[in-house]
């Protein structure tokens, strides 16, 4: 019995401590709330590889620019205004429409003006018949005066032989002298008449032009504006018909930094481009450099032509504007996003051989399409992050994720 109550004892004890084994670990998970961490993949002092993008560091050749922003102006604006009164008889245009130099734009009505015309031809020839019957009293007037001369000359030869008496050599001078001043009233009564000629000839030359003017013609190839007043209505001098605009060639006005006026030459190439379409570009020259510096601005006005035989330019509009200085030689350039700007100025970092990054500062130039021009901190050759800068410290290891990937 002894032995057997002591067997039985130990059996006890032993299933006790076996389910004692089996429980105690069970207990400490329920009691802490969560499993056994996985294992870390950082173990042993590695940390994981942060992907990123990268960008080689290139030299070459890079175009100088100005950037602006700038205006299109016509190259001509001409104000149409009629220049005499009548009704507005026809109008040969649609509003917008492109129109040639010489073309008729109005007809205003011309009866007044032709009225004119014919009375001022009318007292030409008046004049003119005038002045033919003066010098055929003229012509009258010569002859009798000749005629009077060589009586008085005559005379006093008679005089001198004692075969007239003196009263009659006196009537004779006399005679002639009254000829003489009546050639001469003819002589000026042939002047007067022939500028009253001159005079009816101006006013026929004026009627002309006030006859002309009741035609109206485009004095330049634009384009036309707003038909102010409409046909039929009746108009007076200096009434405003309509605007013309000369868009080809047209002018687009920029300024330019006083600090980049020693490198700006008339004849520069002058690349412009729209606001909504930058890569619709036109081409033109820079004609104009102002003689000024705007002191408030710190800029001086220039202007460049531009053909536009598409249209595509309007004045009015907004355009971007790059100026082309010249071209810097080997020059370093990387993307725009490589280049971060922290608390002391500008830096990137660096992909060293290790697979490990390097914070560097730089010094910045232009921006060329995209790109940014390094003056100072790099050399050729070097890879530069471009993408996942903002997960990155010195020393930081890095994987360089393929093209495409997240």
């Amino acid at each position: 019995m002894f032995r057997a109550g002591n067997t039985w004892e130990w059996a006890c004890r032993s299933v006790w401590i076996v389910l004692f084994c089996i429980l105690l670990p069970l207990a400490e998970q329920g009691c802490s709330g969560r499993s056994s961490p996985p294992e870390s993949p950082s173990r042993g002092g590695l940390r994981a590889a942060i992907p990123v993008a990268v960008a080689t560091v290139i030299k070459k050749n890079v175009p100088i620019d100005i950037q602006a922003v700038g205006t299109v102006e016509a190259s001509s604006t001409v104000t149409i205004k009629s220049q005499v009164s009548g009704e507005l008889m026809q109008v040969f245009f649609r509003e917008g429409d492109f129109v040639k130099k010489g073309e008729e734009l109005f007809k205003i009505d011309s009866r007044t003006q032709e009225a004119q015309l014919n009375q001022a031809q009318a007292n030409l020839a008046k004049n003119e018949a005038a002045l033919a019957q003066i010098e055929a009293n003229l012509a009258r007037d010569i002859a009798q005066q000749k005629y009077a001369q060589s009586e008085a000359t005559r005379s006093r030869s008679l005089l001198e032989k004692h075969l007239v008496s003196k009263e009659q050599a006196e009537q004779s001078n006399s005679n002639a002298e009254a000829a003489e001043a009546t050639v001469r009233a003819d002589q000026a009564a042939v002047q007067s008449a022939r500028a009253t000629i001159e005079a009816a000839k101006a006013d026929i030359a004026n009627a002309r032009v006030m006859l002309s003017y009741s035609s109206i013609r485009s004095p330049l190839d634009g384009r036309t504006g707003n038909l102010v007043i409409k046909q039929g209505n009746i108009i007076g001098p200096n009434t405003e018909l309509t605007t013309i605009n000369q868009v080809e060639p047209t002018y687009v006005t920029f300024s330019i930094p006083e600090t980049q006026l020693p490198s700006v030459k008339k004849g520069q190439t002058v690349t412009v481009s729209q606001q909504n379409s930058p890569s619709s570009q036109e081409s033109g020259a820079l004609f104009f450099i102002d003689n000024a510096i705007d002191p408030t601005t710190g800029t001086i006005l220039a202007k460049a032509v531009f053909p536009n035989r598409d249209h595509k330019l309007w004045p009015g509009q907004f355009v971007r504007v790059s100026l082309r200085l010249g071209t810097k030689q080997d020059a370093l350039i990387v993307p725009s996003q490589a280049v971060q700007t922290g608390q002391d100025g500008s830096f990137v970092f660096i992909v060293k051989p290790d697979q490990t990054v390097e914070s560097r500062p730089v010094v910045s130039g232009m921006h060329v399409d995209g790109q940014i021009v390094i003056d100072k901190g790099l050399a050729p050759g070097e890879t530069v992050v471009t993408e996942g800068q903002l997960r990155l410290a010195a020393g930081n290891r890095v994987q360089i994720r393929a093209d495409g990937a997240p």
